[in-house]
């Protein structure tokens, strides 16, 4: 039987994230263990290993209704149930967003959010802080029939009327595609809920994949959420298309407006011609199926603006059911091993790429200042054997001579010590104003500014400049954040070349830090409002409160999102800047009462000359194991990033 490479990939990537965490554990134990380790280290060590537990893939899956997109998700991830475990059937079967996951901290279960919460502003991401607002329905993962019973629900539907319909924006009077959906007793049938969440332990969940089924592409207009933060954070979305209807009009916009990445520049956009088993025809033979097969292809190709290479001809139920009764020639035939292979290829391989690079960068900083650390302990403890040694054969007089010399050394760092002291706290204050740019509660200030500006207004003009005054304010605030930022690197800059040429401290250079990124996110941001909300049509056609409503549930709370990621990176990148000269100052001092304290016990005869040299000399090469077992270490690292298998040839000290 045909392997699932992308299960198979998806499995060696975890294996790769396990070893990578476990090596920084034992990198973290060690400076325990040393007593190299200090509360700011700790912090970022842990932070680092929390990112790395709490990792998530997630893929996103668009269609129209009737495109077998359930079943793709069950062949790909659930054939080895033995069943379908989604539901998939002719017609709509998924009325909601449904998103798979699994945490070990909730029941295994399947949680609704109730249509009724569309009426508020508040995102879905919002309403799962808020476990009494959803309905859960708990299952055995034991018992398939009672998983099967509860993933039903997805589906459920009720009837309501259009005012109702209208208020939860499922329908627009504009519409004669949603005239057709009125029943004849004036009714609409209209999803029960508005998002579900199905919590179980799949091997592939429990490994951090995330799934997310969309329910047609209705869905994906009428949910802001999904177009501004579910879709374009999706590491890989798969659009999938009908082989025997091809690409339609709806599918051609909403492939071009949400899904191609022509606004996210993303990679991961994979489109799928499903159900090409209903061109499978007794009556032609294999070449002239081929030959139909590719003409869809290119046609679809030309439709998307796609190379032929990246539309991928599969039939999801055949493959679902050579999985299930080990068939690989129907398998084969599917051609679903080729589509597992090219969401393999691109999708782990780029995820590794973003967290090797985000890890690597961590962990080398901290590396290198555990190495920073050591070696200003051999500079100390060789100065300190130097003038022991030049002691021999002297007198009182000069070992009186060379205390002195010491205490002066003692106090004028002392003196610097103040200066220091000093630093951190014009240090804190730049820190303070750099916060008070980011800040959340500014921010959110200025979201209410904003919306009452907007529920106020009379004309469709001040509802578009009060979104464009809310856009240039925070672009503000990132580029002045900017120019702190470069201050309080000038200030560190100058502090760490003062020190070294002053106290012989080594200088570092501070890592570099700027808003370009979420710079990048709020232009995304920006340009996905120009295109959705800020158009003739729209100030046309939407009401003003329901296209306030829409705002701020998707554009406000997401740019609030990119501020919380850029506060905590911020927050990073100053212990980061700091923490090596504290790390240096603490040391220094500490070996300046070392030195005196040796040359005071000798001076007093409560240890001879040589016993105190022979005690140094013992913990100058207990120093030189530790810098060895940190390069050690630092390879073990090294390795373990090295996810494809290549050991790094590194001379180990």
């Amino acid at each position: 039987m045909a392997d699932n490479k992308l299960k198979h990939q998806f499995a060696a990537y975890t294996e790769w994230r396990k070893s990578l965490v476990d090596t920084i554990s034992d990198y973290r134990s060690w400076l325990n263990e040393q007593e190299l380790n200090d509360v700011q280290i700790d912090q970022r060590i842990q932070q680092l290993l929390d990112r790395l537990r709490d990792d998530k893939l997630n893929v996103a899956f668009v269609a129209e209704f009737s495109r077998g997109k359930s079943e793709l998700i069950n062949a790909i991830f659930f054939a080895d149930y033995g069943q379908r475990l989604l539901p998939s059937s002719a017609g709509r079967t998924t009325m909601c967003p449904t998103e798979l996951l699994y945490d070990a901290t909730k029941p295994t279960s399947l949680q609704l959010l109730p249509i009724e919460t569309r009426i508020s502003d508040v995102t879905t991401t919002e309403y799962k802080r808020y476990p009494d607002e959803w309905k859960v329905f708990e299952f055995s993962i034991d018992d398939s029939e009672s998983m099967i019973e509860a993933f039903k629900q997805v589906s459920q539907t009720k009837r309501a009327t259009v005012a109702e319909a209208q208020t939860y924006g499922l329908f627009d009077p504009n519409s004669p595609d949603d005239a057709m959906n009125v029943n004849s007793d004036g009714s609409i049938d209209i999803p029960c809920w508005r998002y579900a969440i199905i919590n179980f332990p799949h091997p592939l969940l429990e490994q951090g994949l995330v799934i997310l089924d969309t329910p047609g592409l209705n869905a994906v207009g009428t949910e802001p959420e999904l177009t501004l933060n579910m879709l374009p954070n999706a590491h890989a979305v798969l659009f999938i298309l009908a082989a025997d209807t091809g690409v339609t009009k709806s599918e051609c916009d909403v492939w071009r407006q949400f899904i191609s990445g022509s606004r996210w520049k993303q990679k991961g956009r994979i489109a799928v011609l499903n159900k090409i088993d209903g061109l499978w025809d007794e009556l032609k033979d294999e070449n002239e199926i081929e030959m139909e097969i590719v003409k869809q292809v290119n046609t679809s190709a030309d439709l998307l603006g796609l190379d032929a290479s990246q539309i991928f001809p599969i039939s999801a139920q055949k493959g679902l059911l050579a999985r299930v009764n080990g068939d690989d020639a129907l398998l084969q035939k599917s051609r679903l091993p080729a589509l597992e292979k090219a969401l393999s290829d691109e999708l782990m391989f780029s995820k590794k790429e973003i967290v090797r690079e985000n890890t690597k960068g961590e962990i080398e900083d901290l590396i290198q200042n555990s190495q920073i650390l050591l070696e200003s302990r051999v500079k100390a403890l060789l100065e300190q054997l130097e003038e022991l040694k030049g002691l021999r054969g002297k007198n009182e007089d000069v070992v009186e001579h060379m205390m002195n010399k010491v205490k002066v050394d003692k106090e004028n760092f002392e003196k610097g010590l103040q200066r220091f002291q000093a630093l951190r706290s014009v240090f804190s204050q730049q820190a303070n104003q750099l916060f008070t740019l980011l800040g959340m509660e500014a921010l959110r200030s200025q979201v209410k500014v904003t919306r009452d500006s907007m529920i106020a207004a009379n004309f469709t003009k001040t509802i578009v400049n009060a979104m464009d005054d809310f856009f240039v304010d925070i672009k503000k605030r990132l580029l002045n954040s900017d120019y702190q930022i470069d201050e309080i690197k000038k200030m560190m800059d100058a502090m760490y070349e003062k020190f070294s040429a002053e106290h012989g401290l080594r200088e570092v250079k501070p890592p570099l830090f700027s808003t370009l990124r979420y710079q990048k996110e709020l232009a995304k941001l920006e340009r996905a409002y120009k295109e959705q909300f800020n158009t003739a049509l729209n100030m046309i056609t939407t009401e003003k409160m329901s296209l306030t409503s829409k705002f701020f549930e998707t554009l406000a709370s997401r740019v609030m999102h990119v501020f919380e990621i850029a506060n905590r990176d911020v927050e990073s990148w100053l212990k980061a800047i700091i923490s090596p000269m504290e790390s240096q100052v603490r040391e220094h001092q500490l070996q300046l009462r070392r030195r005196l304290e040796s040359i005071k016990r000798i001076y007093k005869a409560t240890d001879t000359l040589e016993d105190r040299i022979g005690e140094l000399e013992g913990i100058e090469k207990s120093i030189h194991d530790q810098i060895a077992d940190l390069q050690v270490l630092k390879l073990h690292i090294n390795n373990a990033l090295m996810f494809d298998g290549t050991i790094i040839e590194e001379k180990v000290a």
